[in-house]
């Protein structure tokens, strides 16, 4: 199934880049530094303007190599404007009903974020396999054992707070994927798409320790 496929591409990344940018034209360019790197997880966020028209040309440019995705989608209307556009999979910072829907209907992978038992719970009664655990510096990696107690099927992608140092923690912890923001694209602010790159290098070196062959598999 198409959106089988997808989640499991959506865990071998690893490393999934949140991107944000004043205009298109950055968020192009984050994305192409990130990608540069080696992380192969684009997370590109609705804040940035035309978000749709962006996704699009990532998808064109680097849909054979990296796994494209919307992110900060808040509405049905957005998502179903991101999966036209070619996103593959759809990330929320909270749970919606429509847009599980509509993720559902195209057979698009939707990653809900979610900070309680009862958010976890109605992500998986309509069908999300991943959920964002955010802000993740407030949970910490803790969180994701305490979540398996009650579902031990659910797939946790923290996001907010993954860094280099702590990502070993979250992965031992039971993550599946990790969500990086500022701690990867920083230096995108001074338009230092070198540094981006280099963050992006210095990620993937973490994941790779972290996992060491012993990557934690997806549950469905």
């Amino acid at each position: 199934m198409k959106r089988e496929k997808l989640l499991k591409k959506l865990t071998e990344v690893g490393v999934v880049s949140v991107v944000r940018a004043e205009t298109a034209e950055k968020a192009v360019k984050i994305a192409d530094a990130v990608i540069a790197g080696g992380v192969r997880g684009i997370e590109l966020t609705y804040t940035v303007p035309h978000a749709d028209t962006v996704i699009g040309k990532l998808v064109e440019k680097h849909g054979v190599d990296a796994l494209i995705g919307a992110g900060t989608v808040l509405d049905a209307t957005s998502a179903r404007l991101a999966i036209i556009a070619g996103a593959q999979f759809i990330v929320s910072p909270t749970f919606d009903t429509d847009v599980a829907k509509m993720c559902n209907l195209y057979q698009i992978p939707y990653v809900p974020g979610i900070f309680t038992p009862t958010e976890a719970q109605t992500a998986l009664q309509y069908g999300s396999e991943v959920v964002k655990l955010f802000p993740g510096a407030l949970a910490t990696p803790m969180a994701i054992s305490e979540f398996k107690g009650p579902f031990p099927y659910l797939n946790v992608m923290p996001s907010g707070g993954v860094n280099t140092d702590n990502l070993k923690d979250w992965i031992k912890a039971g993550a599946v994927v990790v969500g990086a923001g500022g701690g990867l694209v920083g230096p995108a602010k001074n338009d230092d798409y070198d540094a981006v790159t280099a963050n992006a290098e210095a990620y993937m070196h973490a994941y790779t320790e972290a996992t060491n062959n012993d990557k934690n598999a997806i549950t469905v």
